[in-house]
């Protein structure tokens, strides 16, 4: 049955013409709420089928995954208003303790968990997009409340740079740190107050001092104690990096960062797509997907979102089953799933605008 499904689904690939993305948008969206999402209490599950060692419901960073998903899908479906409802359950991982608020990895009503500034930086920048998409101050408040929580994950250990957790300072990362001169941009942007351009550059130099490969791709992280430097090399990490170059062009106009941007993404592409297959996490690769979409707003080459495209129509060729949930491995998670959802829903969006070719 499964060989049949994945027949007719290469088919319908091949035969699609504009509205195909759109149409598996909102195939995957169902399947989720379908599959990860539990009315009775308003929360989604980290997994399919939770076991009796899972928590009952999702980790916070699946749900960072699913509110940019949202921003995305509002964007191609804007009556849909999925934004609101999930910072709603975002909410309920709010932990106001000191040195400043910001988000528990688990829901504070079954005694929260332990605070990652990335997971906060994620929530931020979704938070920022939304300011930019509807002009609403209330997003604008989480980015700003969110920029004073990751600051206070900065030190001057190993010469600067964000921790990644903050009970267990034993890391400092591209994770941690790329998304944080992110939001920094996008509140600079949004304020044009200088102090978030200045923390911009005092990450991104930091990063790139640190964390980055000879070949214009970024290392995970650096081990605070022996200084021995984690060399995976994951998309998410060159997307924030490549996407903060793009920001920084915006927000200064020099040209350097534009050049950055593009040899960053030149370097990208046949390392994460040459295959024509996701080499990580599908939201991982939604990450650098931001970054190829945002640059091409000033270098129109397409062959980026045509490269990962590649990857994306082999996925849905041959990794979706017959529930509409994708990938081999079991247990099937919320956060890899939210990533090809807003992947979808940008796809979505470009294929109104751009002419991408046939499917692969």
């Amino acid at each position: 049955m499964l060989l049949g499904y994945n027949s007719i689904n290469a088919q319908n690939i091949q035969s699609s013409s504009k509205g195909f993305y759109k149409n598996e948008m909102k195939s995957l969206q169902a399947a989720i709420q379908k599959k990860f999402y539990d009315s009775a209490s308003g929360y989604y599950k980290e997994v399919v089928t939770p076991e009796k060692n899972h928590n009952l419901y999702s980790y916070l960073w699946p749900i960072c995954a699913m509110y940019q998903a949202a921003n995305e899908i509002e964007k191609v479906e804007p009556k849909q208003h999925l934004l609101e409802p999930i910072l709603k359950i975002i909410r309920d991982y709010y932990d106001p303790a000191p040195p400043a608020p910001g988000y528990a990895s688990y829901l504070m009503k079954f005694k929260g968990g332990d605070r990652f500034y990335d997971d906060n930086q994620w929530i931020g920048i979704t938070s920022m997009d939304a300011v930019t998409r509807l002009k609403n101050k209330k997003y604008q408040a989480v980015g700003n409340e969110i920029y004073k929580y990751m600051m206070t994950g900065y030190d001057t250990v190993l010469t600067g740079g964000i921790y990644w957790q903050e009970n267990k300072k034993i890391s400092k990362n591209t994770c941690s740190n790329g998304p944080g001169i992110i939001l920094a941009l996008q509140l600079y942007k949004a304020t044009k107050n200088k102090a978030y351009l200045d923390t911009a550059l005092l990450l991104y130099n930091w990063v790139n001092a640190h964390l980055k490969s000879p070949y214009s791709l970024y290392y995970d992280n650096i081990d605070i104690k022996n200084k021995r430097i984690g060399r995976a090399q994951f998309s998410y990490n060159t997307g924030t990096m490549l996407q903060s170059n793009v920001y920084l062009y915006e927000c200064t106009k020099d040209k350097k960062y534009l050049k950055e941007a593009i040899s960053i993404a030149d370097s990208s592409l046949p390392y994460f797509y040459g295959n024509n297959k996701f080499r990580d996490n599908y939201w991982f690769n939604a990450v650098l997907l931001r970054g190829y979409q945002h640059l091409l707003q000033y270098d129109n080459d397409k062959k980026y979102i045509l490269g990962f495209k590649k990857c994306l129509d082999n996925t849905l060729q041959n990794d979706k089953n017959e529930q509409g949930l994708f990938g081999k491995t079991k247990p099937r998670d919320l956060v890899a799933h939210g990533g090809l959802l807003e992947i979808l829903a940008r796809y979505a969006l470009l294929e109104g605008k751009y002419d991408l070719g046939s499917m692969q």
